[in-house]
């Protein structure tokens, strides 16, 4: 076979691959990132607004020429492309709703290429803050979604600022997804770091049998785990009825729909995504370290910190990150089992997506997201190809 063959061949051999990173991976993303930055539904319903109106001052009002554009655009725009022009002006300047309308049957009743005063028809075209909405949305492609998802906006003048406090909670609820999932992080690590210590000095079938335990949740369907915990959490539960034998409580602890219930939930959901990579690393240390360090006088808690500690660091890092990273994605769990005030950023994303139809804003949290989500993933490929212990 030729060298040209060979290479077809095993083109060919690699193109599912490739077609299914396409589909399924790189189309996705490139969507997600264009209904996030792109916002063409006022340049394709006026057209000849959009052209007339860019070279306006932004004082006063636009002359007739821009005026007699903007009844053109309505006398010729259908329903459905004025509808989400007017959806897109309306979250700028609230009123579009019923001025563009009014405006639009005014011009249908006119006569073409008469003198336009908008301002006689209606008083809110004498507002420059009308004209100023249609400018900024003429263009295709905005960062207004990006700003907004972090409770920034632009104001007349196209400086950054804050959005005014009570509009928006998106700069709040990201922060409140990092707080979670790095207190889930935390709680596996306490759990995780002994149970890896414990699999990795245990042999045989007790060994197995721990790796079980790790792996078996593994198999379990995420609602199937979540509802399990739900049933367990609430007031009639199972923990709080042996809590109430015990005499431990005198009644029903809040186990749920609160902060508590997310955290006990994910931080069983992600455990083994915690313990998998430190006992992968506590296994490859010598076993005969730690007696060497005893045999020399090294307290127990002195040999853990100063040697069994900085050699299973890189396995800790990486199981810190994995799990940081699933945290924050998160939306089963925080949904089922916390409250209004645990929310994360893939419930906003969802509400954005599903209920109000913004597809822009989803897009944009979404992006942020993935950006956090790359950049730890980097970290995170960079440790796990470490060969050199942390502290070491």
């Amino acid at each position: 076979m030729t060298r040209a063959g060979s290479s077809l061949r095993s083109a060919a051999l690699i193109a599912p691959l490739f077609l299914f990173l396409a589909l399924f991976f790189l189309w996705p993303l490139w969507t997600m990132v264009s209904v996030s930055m792109r916002d063409p539904a006022v340049a394709a319903a006026l057209p000849r607004t959009a052209a007339a109106i860019s070279s306006w001052s932004g004082e006063g009002v636009p002359d007739t020429d821009t005026q007699g554009a903007l009844l053109a655009d309505l006398r010729e725009t259908d329903a459905v492309a004025l509808g989400g022009a007017v959806r897109r002006l309306n979250s700028e300047v609230s009123g579009f709703r019923t001025l563009i309308p009014k405006t639009q049957r005014a011009a249908k009743d006119g006569a073409p290429g008469a003198p336009a005063d908008l301002a006689a028809l209606d008083k809110r075209w004498a507002d420059p803050a009308f004209w100023t909405a249609i400018r900024n949305a003429s263009s295709a492609y905005t960062d207004r979604n990006l700003l907004a998802a972090v409770d920034l906006t632009r104001n007349d003048a196209g400086s950054i600022e804050s959005l005014p406090p009570g509009s928006s909670a998106n700069r709040l609820i990201i922060g409140r997804t990092f707080l979670i999932a790095g207190t889930i992080t935390l709680c596996c690590l306490l759990i995780g770091l002994p149970y890896a210590m414990l699999m990795a000095a245990v042999t045989g079938w007790k060994r197995n049998l721990l790796l079980m335990a790790v792996l078996l949740p593994l198999w379990t369907s995420l609602l199937v785990r979540t509802a399990a915990w739900f049933i367990l959490l609430q007031d009639q539960g199972v923990i709080n009825g042996a809590l109430q034998a015990l005499g431990l409580a005198s009644g029903p602890l809040p186990l749920i729909f609160n902060r508590t219930g997310v955290v006990v939930a994910m931080t069983h959901v992600l455990l083994p995504f915690m313990v998998l990579p430190i006992y992968s690393v506590l296994n490859t240390i010598p076993k005969t370290l730690m007696p060497a360090a005893a045999s020399m006088g090294a307290p127990p808690l002195k040999a853990f910190r100063r040697i069994l500690l900085p050699l299973a660091m890189p396995g800790i890092l990486s199981g810190s990150l994995l799990v940081f990273m699933v945290a924050i994605g998160y939306y089963i769990t925080p949904a089922l089992v916390g409250g209004p005030n645990d929310q994360m950023i893939s419930s906003i994303i969802a509400f954005y997506a599903l209920q109000t139809a913004n597809w822009g804003m989803a897009g944009a949290l979404g992006l942020i997201l993935l950006v956090v989500t790359t950049v730890l993933y980097v970290v995170y490929g960079r440790l796990s190809r470490g060969s050199t212990p942390v502290g070491a």
